[in-house]
């Protein structure tokens, strides 16, 4: 029988966890969505479908069955216990960090130069890691401006982490300017929370 194998259904979140039966045949088990959306899986066989849709249930198909897929259900303690080693190769989860710039510009806040460290400091521990660079201003000023604004933010501390060690090719950089407000503010609002870059790191 083919080796146990960790299977993406969703995006990288929602995973099946496909294994050999203790009888030949495969087993499907679906494993929670870090989001916490609802997801499932059909498991098919000669004698029809199953499907899989709660946390940590489990589907079995036996080779030349005509019967469904039997159905139970099992927890995250027993999956782990059973598959350490296929857990010990999911990569890390996303980790996101803020940075607050001061008003009107791109230098950062004195708390948010320290963090910086760390967000290098997590990439590169990560092998591959890639970080994606989002930009984003306070309600003052024009869209256009804030635009711009945004994007330079971005920039700047895309710059600042390949000045510490991490690839210019494995970021991205965004300006998205103020449609995404940390905090709903009204229009031509002076708000700290609001004037950020959102890194994160993969």
């Amino acid at each position: 029988m083919a080796a146990p194998a960790l299977i993406a259904a969703v995006g990288w979140t929602a995973l099946l966890l496909a294994t050999t039966a203790p009888t030949p045949g495969t087993r499907v088990t679906l494993l929670p969505d870090d989001d916490g959306q609802a997801t499932a899986v059909v498991v098919s066989s000669k004698g029809g479908e199953q499907r899989v849709s709660q946390p940590y249930q489990r589907a079995t198909a036996l080779v030349g069955s005509t019967d469904v897929p039997s159905l139970d259900q099992t927890d995250a303690a027993t999956v782990q216990a059973e598959h350490k080693e296929l857990f010990a190769l999911r990569p890390p989860k996303p980790r996101q960090f803020d940075l607050h710039f001061d008003a009107g510009g791109t230098s950062l806040t004195p708390a948010s130069l320290a963090t910086l460290d760390r967000v290098v400091e997590e990439a590169l521990t990560r092998p591959g890691a890639d970080i994606t660079v989002t930009g984003h201003t306070d309600t003052r000023g024009s869209m256009t401006d804030n635009d711009a604004l945004s994007m330079r933010r971005a920039q700047g501390i895309s710059q600042l982490l390949v000045g510490r060690g991490f690839p210019a090719d494995h970021i991205e950089a965004m300006g998205r300017g103020e449609r995404e407000p940390a905090v709903p503010t009204a229009d031509e609002v002076d708000e700290p929370r609001n004037r950020r870059v959102v890194i994160v790191v993969r």
